[in-house]
């Protein structure tokens, strides 16, 4: 939760007959508004197993967050149907990765720790040829950079690091401020904003699962691996609306402040935020108008612009009086 905490504007109760807590979706509803987090092999490129994910489980649209160049493995978030909607969000979610670097000359353990050492933090990059970005100078945050080990002129080393950063960019510049040069020799990504080498599956136990729920109707495995498309949001701050609200934002207006009924510490204006409804459900990704002090102070005015809506039209009923709604 980013050290986040939930304040309480008003006290609101929720409908139990419209929507439902994300935990207690349907396989049919996760396949709908879900996602399966893949351990990439090494080989095809991200694209790839997206597509193959989309054929395992018959879905006709299927995004991968924070491409991996085709050698890279590791945790791959992928998202089904409407919750493609929402994966863009992950290629900013703080990054891990383990990756073997080579160097192309000797040099000491001490300089080499040294050297290291000096690229926690704030560093510039250029991204690589490759990537289908503009090639620009960018800031980007390393937040720890842990030498696993050294063997002659292999380095293994832990990278934590803002979304967007190359790992490959980071190599050739350690190597050349160490003055003999270096490249990425192996990578694998371990961390994905919330999600870990842990939670990821393998294309293979993804098919198996599937294969059980349709042919034998066991729901244990596929659960396992399907997750509510709010897990790509968890870095998000949110603001919690009421029932009454709903409709209205997913029909495209923006949140005003009757609406709110809860809100997380640290929100600033500007900031990309999530608004969720009392069970806990996604339903737009907006831009905070005003800092939660403001939202939990004032009482009139906007306190979100909605730029993406995620839940289905008419999930909740119509509650709001047709003048203020942006249909």
């Amino acid at each position: 939760m980013h050290g986040r905490r939930r304040l309480i504007k008003e006290d609101a109760e929720t409908n139990p007959f419209f929507g439902k807590e994300p935990s207690k979706r349907s396989v049919e509803e996760l396949l709908e508004n879900g996602i399966v987090i893949i351990d990439k092999p090494s080989g095809p490129t991200s694209h790839q197993v997206a597509s193959w994910v989309k054929e395992i489980l018959h879905v006709k649209k299927a995004g991968h967050g924070g491409t991996l160049d085709p050698n890279v493995t590791g945790v791959l978030p992928i998202a089904l149907q409407n919750a493609t909607k929402a994966i863009g969000l992950m290629h900013g979610a703080t990054k891990e990765y383990v990756c073997v670097m080579r160097l192309h000359g000797d040099v000491s353990r001490k300089k080499i720790k040294e050297t290291m050492k000096s690229f926690i933090g704030k560093i510039w990059q250029t991204p690589p040829k490759e990537a289908a970005v503009k090639r620009q100078r960018r800031q980007r945050t390393i937040y720890y950079l842990n030498i696993l080990e050294i063997d002659g002129r292999d380095v293994l080393f832990k990278v934590g690091c803002e979304g967007g950063t190359y790992i490959r960019v980071l190599c050739k510049d350690i190597g050349k401020r160490l003055g003999v040069g270096a490249h990425m020799e192996e990578l694998r990504r371990t961390k994905s904003g919330m999600f870990e080498e842990k939670d990821a599956i393998i294309l293979q136990d993804l098919l198996d699962a599937y294969i059980f729920w349709k042919e034998d109707g066991d729901e244990k495995e596929i659960r396992k691996y399907l997750r509510p498309m709010e897990d790509l949001l968890t870095h998000l701050p949110a603001i919690i609306v009421k029932d009454s609200a709903v409709d209205a934002i997913c029909h495209g207006a923006d949140l005003a402040l009757p609406g709110v009924a809860q809100v997380d510490t640290g929100i600033k204006e500007g900031d990309i935020v999530v608004i969720k409804t009392l069970k806990g459900e996604a339903v737009a990704i907006a831009k905070a108008l005003m800092t939660t002090r403001d939202i939990m102070e004032k009482d009139k005015g906007i306190a979100a612009d909605t730029k993406r809506v995620l839940m289905k039209r008419g999930t909740y009923p119509p509650m709001w009086k047709k003048s203020a709604e942006v249909a």
